[in-house]
């Protein structure tokens, strides 16, 4: 603060000498990003940043441009001055802002009233074409709905209807066109309700008012009563003479829809043949029978065959005799079709593969139910025999596989998912859509896949969310982890669709080897211990790596958190041992005679017994095998002397005797 009002005093020193003053007088104090003044009780801030400021459009300008009547010998400022007026080079935008909605409320001193700068910023503004813009076209919901949105001040405090109108618009066609396909030329707020002059559609000079409303639709869709006459029937298009609807009496505002008319193509139409049982095709045999009663039960009741069947020409004698393409479910499930285009099942379709799944192979034609539907083919106790049909083993994607892929389907129903889901009824318990996803199948190497080594304790997290947050936390999670070695994910462990409970006998006595493709040298020093080597006869009670380290939370020991930690590793070993105390959890559990940096003792002491052991059967080998010549001399000499007393008659040889003529 010193250096500030040094500047400020030297600033003043020389004002007599300025005629004008400059943007850097302005900087010496504002470019300070301390800088900061309290303004009717609020602490503001008043720093200004060049850089964001010259790239804004009013980077040419001075800052008394706009600040204007600032007395240069007036710093630091303590007269009142007034605010910035826009409407000093954008007086034709302020004159519509001051017959607008928002104009009038800020007339009568509404607090909530947006000002120029809540919409375009004060420092920062860019143009409207530059997507950094606060009023670009795709931050324009956005922007409208922090009064706008439902449960607002604005909508609370002035008792405006609660009708959702940012989340109607976002659902829309215009919303889905700029929000999910990212079409800027999409109907924004601004383009209906204009961007300054906001008003209340009973007023007849509004851009949204009955009179109005069909030319402020057709800035985008041109020649829109032309396009009208020929889909819509003339009593809809004109129910009195010469009195032309609104476009909002079909078109809902902010929750418009496509919308589609019975325009001569309808379902009676359609049904005078298809309601035959027996209508065949004519080149292949198969049944075009329509069950008109499955259509109204299923998902797709409230659409006419028309709409989806789009090149019917009701010109035609057989309206369908000009269909050339197939059914293109897309044309309604955009997100959807989007997704299957570049999965592995669109990308097969895309190649004219036959065995390419479909929509209609999966949901079916004209019986489509939802897929809460238990009759429904993708209701959740289905889906294993749904994807089985292509990846049961023998099956057309079956036989695509290499390697350890086999036997997926079967694997799946004897997992704990499948007997979850199979045989405990459990349609919460993960299917293969849950997994692989729906619509978006794509193979473990696609980083964009849900089973990619980088996304799959996302996947899992879905329905294991307490299991992904210990795990995100522990040492074999990359936010943690920063190494080069292949850190260990969910499937590592539990396998992808072989998941046992681990609390089966199997997957505890298989937990150790599973740890030891990573850490081979810790799990050899393991299976030297007691606990190891009772583990490797079957017994699944003893200590396995996770009930020391954790399974899912493991960190390092050096953690205050971690189950082996000083403060932990007590409580840790009466798991299994309630009496024990600090001096028995001070047991090395991996200690090795091979490692002389970190178990000296036990490497020199287990060398040196082993050295003192070799040593002595060295000697000991030695002198047997010096000896070796003495003791065959012997014998010979003493079969000799035993021949000798044989022949002599003395039939009782003195051993003693024999020995004393030997030596």
């Amino acid at each position: 603060m010193k250096k500030i009002f040094f500047v400020l005093i030297l600033f003043t020193s020389f004002t007599a000498f300025n005629f004008a003053q400059s943007n850097e007088d302005c900087l010496i104090c504002h470019d300070d990003p301390g800088f900061k003044s309290t303004i009717k009780g609020k602490t503001v801030s008043l720093h200004l940043n060049q850089k964001v400021f010259s790239g804004s459009v009013h980077g040419t300008l001075e800052c008394i441009d706009c600040h204007v009547k600032y007395d240069a010998d007036d710093v630091p400022h303590t007269k009142e001055y007034s605010k910035v007026n826009c409407g000093e080079c954008h007086s034709d935008v302020q004159k519509l802002y001051v017959e607008c909605l928002h104009g009038k409320a800020k007339a009568k001193g509404d607090p909530l009233a947006p000002l120029c700068q809540d919409c375009h910023g004060n420092h920062n503004i860019l143009p409207v074409k530059d997507h950094n813009s606060a009023v670009a076209p795709m931050k324009i919901p956005f922007l409208c709905g922090k009064c706008h949105r439902e449960g607002s001040p604005v909508q609370l405090q002035r008792d405006i209807p609660q009708d959702r109108i940012l989340e109607n618009y976002s659902e829309s066609i215009h919303g889905e066109g700029l929000l999910r396909k990212g079409l800027v030329v999409s109907a924004t707020c601004v383009s209906c309700h204009s961007a300054h002059r906001i008003l209340p559609h009973t007023d007849s000079r509004s851009s949204i008012s009955r009179q109005n409303i069909a030319s402020t639709c057709a800035v985008c869709h041109a020649e829109i009563e032309t396009v009208h006459r020929q889909i819509i029937r003339g009593e809809l298009w004109e129910k009195q003479a010469h009195v032309l609807p609104a476009c909002v009496d079909c078109h809902q505002p902010h929750e418009v829809r496509r919308v589609y008319y019975d325009y001569g193509m309808s379902d009676k139409d359609c049904l005078r043949c298809h309601d035959d049982p027996n209508l065949k095709a004519s080149d292949d045999g198969r049944s075009l029978f329509v069950n008109y009663d499955e259509v109204k039960g299923s998902r797709h009741t409230g659409i006419s065959c028309a709409q989806c069947h789009t090149e019917v020409n009701v010109s035609k004698k057989r309206a369908c005799e000009t269909i050339q393409n197939k059914v293109d479910c897309s044309s309604c499930h955009a997100e959807i079709g989007k997704d299957y285009s570049i999965s592995m099942h669109g990308t097969l379709s895309a190649k004219q593969d036959q065995n390419a799944p479909t929509c209609l192979e999966c949901h079916g034609t004209h019986g489509t139910l939802g897929r809460k539907d238990p009759k429904s083919p993708t209701f959740a106790t289905n889906i294993p025999n749904l994807c089985g049909n292509c990846h049961r083993e023998g099956e057309k994607a079956a036989v695509r596989y290499s390697g350890s892929e086999k036997n997926i389907v079967n694997h799946y129903t004897e997992s704990i998912h499948g007997k979850g889901l199979l045989k405990s009824g459990l349609t919460v318990t993960a299917t293969c859509t849950d997994c692989h996803t729906a619509h978006k199948e794509l193979p473990h190497t696609n980083p964009e896949s849900s089973i990619n080594r980088n996304n799959i304790s996302n996947t899992c997290g879905t329905c294991h969310h307490g299991i992904e947050e210990q795990f995100e936390n522990s040492i074999h999670s990359p936010l943690l982890s920063d190494t080069d070695k292949q850190l260990p994910v969910c499937f590592d462990c539990h396998s992808a669709h072989e998941i046992k409970r681990a609390d089966t006998e199997g997957f505890k006595l298989e937990i150790m080897s599973q740890c030891g493709r990573c850490h081979e040298k810790i799990a050899d020093s393991y299976f030297d211990t007691y606990h190891g080597k009772v583990s490797q006869l079957g017994y699944t009670k003893t200590a396995k790596c996770y009930d020391c380290h954790g399974a899912h939370d493991i960190l390092p020991v050096t953690n205050p958190k971690s189950h082996l930690s000083r403060e932990n590793v007590v409580e840790t070993c009466k798991t299994c041992h309630p009496s024990a105390n600090r001096q028995f959890a001070g047991y090395l559990t991996h200690a090795t005679h091979h490692d002389p940096d970190k178990y000296p003792i036990l490497f020199w002491a287990f060398w040196g017994m082993t050295g003192l052991l070799v040593v002595t059967f060295f000697i000991a080998g030695l002198h047997t095998i010096l000896w070796l010549p003495r003791s065959l001399e012997w014998r010979r000499k003493l079969k000799e002397l035993r021949s000798q007393a044989n022949a002599d008659g003395d039939d009782d040889l003195d051993e003693n005797k024999s020995r004393k003529d030997l030596e």
